[in-house]
């Protein structure tokens, strides 16, 4: 039986063999071509983010911008969207031996010092099972949670909230009867 499997593996080996060596040609390896865009050359290309300085040039950064530190709960553009921080968080230490946001924002803390405690949410681990401390899946507030600054956008944004759309719909619908 050993003699026979021994054997059908190396008539299977010579066969995979027999098909390797085949003097068939082999694809011509080509360097890719380098990428042309609409305007033609990439070198003189203009990146609108770089405010129309040609991507071949060094460009000066623009001065960072302020945080701006109101203080004031900002509307949310859209269900679900993590709050924006409404104050500056520089110099606060979020890292895995402190995280200086719970310090003011945690459930147990947040009335003395007037803030907005974390949502529910933040206290509940993938399974959906509450835990004492906040979950180490919501335990870095920056990831979903950003402050917000002066700087002007880079690029043009009509974004508008449902809340907004479905307003100006209804003012349009309720103009329409009135004709």
């Amino acid at each position: 039986m050993r003699a026979i499997l021994v054997n059908s593996m190396l008539a299977l080996f010579l066969l995979v063999l027999a098909a390797c060596s085949r003097d068939e040609p082999r694809p011509q390896v080509v360097a890719p071509a380098p990428e042309v865009g609409a305007r033609g050359n990439p070198a003189q290309d203009i990146d609108g983010l770089r405010r129309n300085i040609p991507i071949t040039t060094e460009v000066t950064p623009l001065p960072m911008a302020a945080v701006e530190n109101f203080d004031l709960r900002r509307e949310r553009a859209y269900p679900m969207q993590p709050p924006t921080i409404p104050h500056s968080i520089d110099g606060y230490q979020v890292d895995l031996n402190s995280n200086r946001c719970m310090l003011c924002h945690a459930r147990n803390t947040a009335a003395q010092f007037q803030a907005i405690p974390v949502s529910v949410t933040h206290y509940m681990d993938r399974d959906d099972q509450f835990l004492a401390e906040v979950s180490p899946r919501r335990y870095f507030c920056v990831q979903c949670h950003v402050v917000q600054t002066d700087a002007r956008p880079l690029v043009a944004n009509g974004f508008r909230d449902i809340d907004s759309m479905l307003r100006d719909e209804r003012a349009g619908q309720a103009g329409q009867a009135h004709q």
